[in-house]
């Protein structure tokens, strides 16, 4: 337990955190790159050169300052930091190296402001919460190795690849020891370590698009082409498109994450999915879950593509449709090609809107899970909520720092 005189002094400085946070954690990331450049594996290049995750890290580090008399106000944030660190493989011994460059870079940024009491505090609370982390992530690690059978990384070996779409390529993964897999949970991720061409080891995370019990993780990676100026281009998408062959092997770690289908309060709620683009991929894993029980709840899967040229697992979708009777799938494309619009690849054009939502569901209670890119699902968060949504009947994922999605629209 941090001491009474440690807490004020982290208090004091939320006001400078406030206004230098970014900067501090901008500085602190070039310095541990610099000084410890073993523990770049461990990091997206497209989220330090986007500010992603310098801005994420500094929102992370002024709410512990807020809430440090209180941590357990941060424990779903801890709780999702902690999953992410362990599918990764971060260890107790990576959090010195953090420490000791976050204190370096206080004293570095601040100056004259960073007094030997203000070091000394950040010194014990970091400790403090380094425990934490430490803590949760040992039991995080036992329970992947008595659920899935292993923890770490193990070699997996590339079964077969297949075409989802035009920039989206699906990759089956099977364990090189041939030892059956435990069913994931749908809508859980693995991670991913490869070796790149120069040398280099670097990691990144995938949802598994395919039904929990199949003898494969299947992962499906979008191929990003570096045009769009807040997305460079993708290091590891262009290895695994261009380079990656069957009978290949890649290293696996075990699913992981808490983006996961809820039980219902009720089989008679709908459940709706709203895909954007390759956010698709935990949504269908756990569309064909929740078709696997063989109810008739009512099932309306909401999926949103720029056209068919990019849209992800269209045959796979409409088999779904035929095969199901309470399965009602509505594609709508926000910038269709000629081609769509005659031959019927879509059922509407456009964004997602209130009078979609009115179409399809209505006024009725239901349990929403949403995913895609981050513009995408910061609409569709916010008109659920404007529709009265409640918060715990709202479940959504996207892909990279979480502060990203309640950050302002450019």
């Amino acid at each position: 337990m941090l001491k009474p005189e440690t807490i004020a002094v982290i208090k004091q400085t939320v006001p400078v955190l406030q206004a230098h946070g970014e900067d501090l954690t901008r500085h602190f990331y070039a310095r541990m790159f610099r000084e410890n450049p073993e523990v770049l594996a461990f990091f997206n290049p497209a989220h330090q050169q986007s500010g992603a995750q310098q801005r994420a890290l500094a929102g992370a580090v002024c709410a512990y300052a807020q809430h440090v008399d209180n941590p357990a106000a941060l424990g779903s944030a801890v709780e999702l930091i902690a999953r992410k660190h362990v599918s990764l493989g971060i260890r107790p011994e990576h959090y010195p190296i953090v420490g000791e460059n976050l204190l370096a870079s206080i004293r570095e940024v601040l100056g004259a402001a960073a007094t030997d009491e203000i070091i000394g505090a950040w010194a014990e609370a970091y400790g403090a919460l380094a425990d934490i982390f430490i803590q949760r992530e040992a039991a995080l690690f036992r329970e992947q190795e008595t659920t899935f059978g292993w923890q770490g990384f193990k070699p997996f070996l590339l079964e077969k690849r297949e075409r989802a779409s035009d920039n989206i390529e699906s990759f089956y993964l099977c364990p090189k020891d041939g030892k059956a897999l435990v069913p994931h949970q749908p809508g859980q991720y693995i991670t991913v370590r490869i070796t790149l061409p120069d040398g280099t080891t670097t990691m990144r995370n995938y949802s598994l698009s395919n039904a929990p019990g199949e003898p494969w993780l299947r992962i499906s990676v979008k191929r990003e082409t570096g045009t769009d100026a807040d997305t460079p281009a993708g290091v590891v998408s262009g290895f695994l498109h261009d380079q990656l062959r069957v009978g290949d092997v890649l290293e696996v770690a075990p699913p992981s994450g808490e983006f996961t289908l809820a039980r219902p309060a009720s089989q008679r709620r709908p459940l709706v999915f709203i895909a954007g683009g390759v956010g698709i991929t935990p949504l269908l894993s756990m569309l064909k879950a929740s078709l696997a029980e063989a109810t008739d709840r009512p099932v309306i899967f909401i999926q949103g593509a720029l056209n068919s040229r990019v849209q992800p697992f269209a045959q796979e979708l409409a088999g779904l449709a035929l095969a199901h009777d309470n399965l009602r799938l509505h594609v709508r494309f926000s910038d269709p090609d000629a081609h769509d619009l005659a031959d019927g690849r879509c059922h509407s054009v456009g964004v997602v809107d209130n009078a979609l939502l009115d179409a399809l569901v209505g006024e009725v209670d239901a349990d929403w899970y949403v995913c895609g890119p981050t513009p995408m699902l910061r609409h569709v968060c916010r008109l659920l909520t404007s529709r009265g949504v409640a918060d715990d009947d709202l479940h959504y994922e996207f892909f990279g720092p979480a502060e990203a999605l309640t950050a302002d629209a450019a």
